[in-house]
């Protein structure tokens, strides 16, 4: 017997009054039944400066476009690739922060949270829901909310962990059927791949891994298949973990942290994997507080972070953030996996990128683009991998790190950048190996 009254989304999101701040659950499990119902109250008119905050959302986001202006004020602390246009025209805006701090905005009342807008599992026999695949700064907006709204819904999958809530921190319930949003990732390049292997042969038996999504990511995880004993603290996963798991790569056996499980704050990927994480005792969805924690991350021995760039100039300043004066993204948890595998014992902190782009243009600059923002800066890089190399600048001088970053440019643009280095150097640049 159902143990709560539901009500539509229609009905849900008339709590929503001018000036209030939203949270919405990230990835996959953004409620978009109530963002729906949300914006046909915006066309209405029956609000106006409604704040939206979030991570990474799956699937539409028409609150911030520029049809609403006015309306809904999109302030996220992230900026996805559904938003992306609408914050570099100005009718969408950015919070940057480091991913683990993002539940301090919440719980230190920096920013309020008057609805937080969630999607969850169906109850349990004990009155606990699960948020599934975003527990992230999503906890910690249910902890601070006036009014909680949740979507139950079946595909949600019951992860466990902090991802388990009592029903009781719940307003109001709707139900919606709708499959989550899957995301598909392209197999990765010959370039890719060449830079997978190359992190992958930095990856010693017994490390505990973070990487992100995409084809890099992928193309490192397919390099791992003759390693042993490998770990999984991280602030988000994908599919490429599971033939590893499968294999017993991933045990998690020399972990000093949640031993034999994997841990991470969100998940995007397949259904499959939606399904591999429902009702699985080995995964555990923590608050981003503790995932993303540098002291957490730290204490886990050879922990390897491998992050990705968009353009890194010959001092080691890495930007992760933004092409030039747009933004792209954020600094995610960057820094907080940078700091801590600097600080783990045996740990290896990674940047690993495409020495160009799609379009021939290097990534590897004399200095970075007007406007560009250094997320990992040069006093915190090591490890910067590409197709032509891994090479480490930690403890090198800065002529050091130069040739030592122009050796895996593409080797169309050393030339150019090794004039550059000169000039910056003078001549004795050059008798520098």
């Amino acid at each position: 017997m159902k143990s709560y009254q539901s009500v539509t989304p229609q009905e849900a999101v008339k709590v929503i009054k001018s000036n209030d701040h939203i949270h919405l659950s990230s990835v996959s499990a953004a409620p978009q039944c109530l963002i729906e119902a949300m914006c046909e109250r915006g066309r209405n008119k029956e609000f106006r400066n409604v704040r939206v905050h979030h991570l990474h959302t799956e699937g539409p986001a028409p609150y911030a476009s520029q049809e609403f202006e006015g309306t809904f004020q999109h302030d996220a602390f992230f900026v996805g690739g559904n938003v992306r246009k609408d914050v570099q025209t100005g009718y969408a805006d950015y919070i940057p922060i480091f991913l683990s701090e993002t539940q301090k905005l919440y719980r230190d009342g920096v920013l309020p949270c008057d609805v937080a807008m969630i999607q969850v599992c169906p109850p349990d026999e004990h009155n606990y829901v699960s948020l599934g695949t975003s527990v992230d700064a999503t906890l910690a907006a249910v902890e601070m909310a006036k009014c909680v709204i949740a979507v139950v819904n079946p595909n949600v999958p019951r992860a466990f962990g902090d991802a388990m809530i009592p029903m009781s921190k719940i307003d109001i319930f709707v139900e919606d059927n709708t499959p989550l949003i899957p995301a598909h990732f392209s197999e990765p390049t010959e370039q890719e791949a060449q830079i997978g292997k190359y992190c992958a042969e930095l990856i010693d038996d017994g490390a505990c891994l973070q990487m992100g999504i995409g084809a890099i990511p992928n193309a490192v995880l397919s390099q791992l298949y003759n390693h042993k004993n490998l770990g999984i603290h991280t602030e988000m996963f994908a599919d490429g973990i599971l033939p590893l798991v499968e294999k017993g790569v991933i045990n998690g056996m020399n972990k000093k942290l949640n031993r034999g499980k994997i841990v991470s704050t969100f998940a995007m990927g397949s259904q499959h994997l939606y399904d591999f994480i429902d009702n699985n005792p080995l995964i555990e969805m923590k608050d981003v507080g503790y995932t993303n924690s540098p002291f957490n991350i730290m204490r886990q021995p050879k922990m390897t972070a491998i992050n990705s760039a968009l353009q890194i100039d010959i001092t080691g300043q890495v930007c992760a953030d933004s092409l030039g004066k747009k933004f792209y993204s954020g600094s995610g948890g960057q820094i907080d996996f940078i700091y801590g595998a600097t600080h783990s014992q045996g740990g290896k902190p990674i940047i690993a990128m495409p020495s160009v782009t799609n379009k021939g243009v290097s990534k590897i600059s004399d200095v970075l683009t007007a406007g560009a923002g250094v997320v990992t800066s040069r006093y915190h890089v090591h490890w910067i991998v590409t197709e032509y190399g891994a090479v480490n600048l930690y403890g090198k001088t800065m002529q050091e790190r130069a040739r030592l970053i122009i050796s895996v440019a593409h080797p169309d643009h050393r030339e150019e950048l090794e004039r550059a280095a000169f000039e910056r150097y003078g001549s004795h640049f050059h008798f520098i190996q």
